[in-house]
């Protein structure tokens, strides 16, 4: 895992004008509070743009300035409503190509449909496949995505893909929290490497595992823990959070063996139902994610933390604009 540091302060941004510079920004209805945070960082407003449904369902987008000759940029988390926010994304991109912008780019905070990478049995789709296939035949002519469930993702694109991670931004916050004898604890053998990596930046802490096996059938599944945890400050990486289930019964455990202190974090919020419930048990003592999804009000809870990563895609937006190097601020 990598650590990207901004270069740009936002006291010395000057507003981009379409006079000045061809850098055109346009978001989707999936997150507009991320992309207006992100907008900000880089001195300029997002450009107008239309969306509306039909009756129907069908989805309708029209952009509403010229952008001929455009390198334009599409802020659109596949979240929740998962296929609404594809589509819309999809119909985006082919509105701008229609409309002969230079260059397409879709920023992807988070990318939907990640989950099923490779066949695991016989006779099933790899969706993360198929959506990118979709994405690039619509006109798109790069990515940009934060945390893809896999880093083979990347390879899923005919295009150029730039693959950004939030973590800085979770390494900053528990930087500054100062937590005494701190764990790094993986929730599966699955997420090992991102435990690990995330271990190192945080001050090359210790690491542990959750080891789950299911012994035959009918029989419930047995967890055992791989490394100390005992009198410690254990934090949970993953990448998602979604119905928290295995998080959950990872946190159960960890108290269980004597952690002393529990915390989670994740990039992705996507808390389906009982998510909530499950977080807001008391086993957590902080629930760290970011604002890749956007959290519903209702859904907030006092143990949760919400983070900005708009800072990070604004930087990634300009450098690829700027053709400057992305892979550089990750070293």
């Amino acid at each position: 895992m990598t650590q990207l540091t901004t270069t740009r302060h936002k006291s010395s941004l000057l507003p981009i004008t379409s006079s000045e510079d061809r850098l055109r920004l346009f978001a989707g209805s999936a997150n507009l509070p991320l992309a207006q945070e992100i907008a900000k960082y880089l001195g300029m407003g997002l450009c107008p743009m239309v969306r509306k449904s039909f009756a129907d369902g069908e989805i309708y987008v029209q952009v509403q300035e010229s952008i001929r000759g455009c390198d334009v940029y599409l802020i659109q988390p596949t979240c929740r409503p998962v296929n609404d926010h594809l589509t819309e994304l999809l119909i985006m991109i082919d509105a701008c190509r229609r409309a002969s912008a230079r260059q397409i780019t879709a920023v992807l905070p988070y990318y939907g449909y990640a989950r099923a990478d490779r066949k695991t049995a016989g006779r099933e789709s790899i969706t993360a496949k198929l959506v990118a296939n979709l994405i690039v035949q619509s006109g798109a002519s790069r990515i940009i995505a934060m945390d893809l469930h896999s880093s083979q993702i990347q390879g899923y694109f005919d295009i150029p893909c730039d693959h950004v991670y939030g973590s800085p931004v979770l390494f900053d916050y528990l930087n500054k929290k100062h937590l005494p004898d701190l764990v790094v604890v993986s929730p599966d053998v699955g997420g090992v490497a991102r435990a690990r990596a995330f271990a190192k930046k945080l001050n090359d802490s210790p690491l542990a595992i959750i080891d789950k096996r299911r012994q035959g059938h009918n029989v419930a599944e047995v967890m055992n823990v791989i490394g100390d945890v005992a009198g410690k400050t254990a934090v949970l990486v993953d990448d998602m959070i979604d119905t928290a289930g295995t998080i959950y019964e990872a946190a159960k455990l960890l108290r269980k063996v004597g952690a002393r202190q529990v915390y989670a974090c994740a990039t992705h919020a996507v808390f389906s139902p009982p998510a909530i419930e499950r977080l807001s048990s008391g086993v957590f003592e902080e629930i760290i994610v970011t604002n890749t999804i956007p959290v519903p009000s209702d859904s907030y809870f006092p143990q949760l933390k919400v983070l900005s990563v708009a800072d990070l895609l604004g930087e990634t937006i300009w450098r690829v604009h700027e053709d400057t190097s992305v892979s550089s601020m990750f070293r």
